[in-house]
């Protein structure tokens, strides 16, 4: 194998990789993301300097991961999130762009109170968690998942940013006893999973083929199970006044909504994401 390539040289061999599972445009998003966090390589430096050379180390692996639909995040090993940067492997679900609209809701309404403590159910690789304890630093953050794979990548998380999270290891369909005490907690907020299971099908390589499944189907049957349990436990844990927060399946909102005032929350709303999606649910513990 050459000792290097030209950026142009590089850029087809990362796209002509990727296009054996995306679509054009997303192929080429993919190739240029891999060689920006790869190889340093800006979409710009391509049209100033095509010709310049760069490494050939670890393209080829690249190019396989890239070809068998491993998504480009696991394969550069972070994401961007909130402006931070995030470990992520497989076994933790990959942070996406939506659910850092709930985290700017969370901030901005907790933002100004002092020694607010929020609870992040179900935290994955800490996106959340890691996101509000940096965004409110007087906070005090617990943040809990069931799967040790996650709490792992969440626990380097919290140490590379510098934040101060509470870790636990916890199941979201539990009694929520190692939570926090009861009726002390200013804020609940959770992406449960929600994806109901019939979706499978239809749903990229990438996606189905990496991530956990645990962290994104429910049955179809009962796709509130989580939303149910979640709120279950932010009763307990949530002092009167005090508020809970959903990522939703956007099929779902009204249905989380009208559980949510059935079992005890008062002053619902539904917000949308960028897409126009209702993606994102808050309620009041009476």
């Amino acid at each position: 194998m050459k000792e290097s390539f030209t950026r142009k040289e590089l850029l087809s061999r990362l796209e002509g990789a990727a296009a054996r599972v995306y679509d054009p445009r997303e192929a080429r998003a993919v190739a240029l993301l891999a060689a920006e966090r790869l190889w340093g390589v800006r979409r710009i430096d391509f049209s100033l300097d095509p010709g310049a050379q760069v490494p050939a180390d670890g393209l080829e692996r690249v190019e396989r991961e890239l070809a068998a639909g491993r998504p480009v995040q696991y394969t550069v090993g972070w994401t961007e999130f909130c402006g931070r940067r995030f470990e992520v492997e497989e076994g933790c679900l990959i942070p996406r762009p939506e659910t850092e609209e709930l985290v700017r809701w969370v901030a901005g309404r907790m933002g100004g109170r002092r020694g607010v403590r929020i609870v992040d159910a179900g935290t994955g690789s800490g996106c959340i968690a890691v996101s509000l304890a940096c965004e409110l630093p007087d906070a005090r953050v617990t943040a809990f998942d069931l799967s040790e794979r996650a709490l792992a990548v969440a626990a380097r998380n919290v140490r590379s940013s510098g934040a101060e999270v509470r870790l636990l290891r916890a199941d979201m369909l539990g009694d929520w006893s190692e939570v926090a005490g009861a009726e002390s907690c200013d804020a609940v907020v959770s992406n449960p999973p929600y994806v109901p299971q019939s979706d499978e099908a239809s749903m990229a390589l990438h996606v189905v083929g990496y991530e956990p499944h645990e962290a994104l189907f429910v049955p179809d049957d009962d796709p509130l199970v989580f939303y149910r349990a979640v709120a279950e436990g932010a009763r307990r844990v949530l002092k009167s006044g005090g508020e809970l927060y959903f990522e939703t399946y956007h099929l779902l909102a009204g249905e989380v909504e009208r559980m949510l005032s059935g079992c005890g929350f008062a002053g619902t709303e539904r917000r949308c994401d960028l897409f126009g999606r209702e993606r994102m649910v808050r309620a009041v513990k009476r």
